[in-house]
């Protein structure tokens, strides 16, 4: 299937979810690798699956985010996702969720930093939010490398845990 990128970098694609995309969002968040730090139980029901796409889809009808499925521009194999979601007034929390085989290729960082720049010159943020399972040391060192500045925990009601939480401000100036 070809699929059109609003945004890319040199190796990824984002794309934007749609209603018939449920079989890679089983791919993504029907992997137990993927999801064990995001919900209590570790793994994510068929209806789960579905309703996280679901949200995705509205969140991007309503605020004009989401977390953007992302490709791999040369096999055009999905990599996970990656992007962004409302969080308070002029902030957005970021996240993403890298399926096991593109772990450790610096995957994660690129698609975070395009993300990071979107929000701050195309949505004109002024400050993003990340957290991350307390037990998920791989998010809490990508945070840092990406200039997040711990702020506290933050209770996380799908976990049942507080995560620790971050936020990277905005120093472009808009003038």
């Amino acid at each position: 299937m070809d699929r059109e990128f609003f945004l890319k970098t040199n190796r990824i694609g984002f794309s934007k979810w749609v209603k018939n995309d449920l079989e890679l969002a089983k791919l993504l968040w029907g992997n137990p690798a993927v999801t064990r730090y995001i919900c209590a139980n570790g793994t994510f029901s068929k209806n789960d699956i579905i309703n996280r796409m679901n949200t995705e889809i509205l969140n991007e009808s309503l605020y004009q985010v989401q977390y953007w499925p992302i490709f791999e521009l040369e096999t055009n194999d999905l990599i996970g996702c990656c992007g962004l979601r409302p969080y308070k007034t002029d902030e957005y929390e970021v996240g993403f969720h890298l399926r096991p085989e593109f772990w450790g290729q610096g995957y994660a960082t690129e698609s975070a930093n395009a993300v990071i720049e979107y929000a701050f010159t195309v949505l004109k943020a002024k400050k993003l939010f990340a957290g991350h399972n307390p037990n998920n040391s791989k998010s809490r060192k990508l945070l840092n490398k990406l200039g997040f500045i711990y702020i506290g925990d933050e209770f996380y009601e799908p976990t049942g845990l507080y995560h620790p939480s971050y936020e990277l401000e905005n120093r472009i100036s808009y003038v």
